[in-house]
């Protein structure tokens, strides 16, 4: 009897842990997009090839959760975001960011398709549409990225 009610629970709880995985089907990658781990920012910014302008101290990266830094570039090939780009590092601002096509952020900033952070409304980097590699979000348009406090 105990290994019935046993199998029965093990049954009911596999079909539950099935049953309970959502699936996304508009995107094949269902792992939610989030903001850069100040690792992988750095990473990326050690690693680029890409031609990078500095707006900030980018050292003060990783030093207190009110510094955010975001990586902005003109270029998009295929699935990657690639320079000239512009790396600020800083507190909560408006960037003028004319000709943005890609950016990737450490925290959630919103990109606008209007100078001076308005929009028609401004996008929020975690809710990206279209993914690119190294943590890149695509964003054709963008002319300012507001970085909040």
């Amino acid at each position: 009897m105990r290994f019935e009610t046993l199998s029965a629970f093990l049954l009911a709880a596999l079909t539950l842990e099935v049953a309970g995985t959502p699936v996304d089907a508009a995107n094949s990658d269902a792992t939610p997009f989030s903001v850069l781990t100040v690792a992988e920012m750095k990473h990326w910014l050690a690693t680029t090839d890409a031609n990078l302008t500095f707006i900030g101290d980018v050292s003060a990266l990783g030093v207190s959760p009110f510094v955010t830094t975001v990586t902005y570039c003109s270029t998009r090939t295929a699935n990657l975001c690639s320079g000239p780009c512009t790396v600020y590092t800083g507190g909560a601002t408006c960037l003028n960011a004319p000709n943005t096509n890609c950016l990737s952020a450490t925290s959630n900033v919103a990109f606008c398709d209007q100078t001076n952070c308005k929009g028609t409304p401004c996008n929020v980097f975690d809710s990206c549409g279209t993914r690119l590699d190294n943590g890149f979000c695509y964003t054709p348009g963008t002319k300012s990225i507001s970085v909040p406090p």
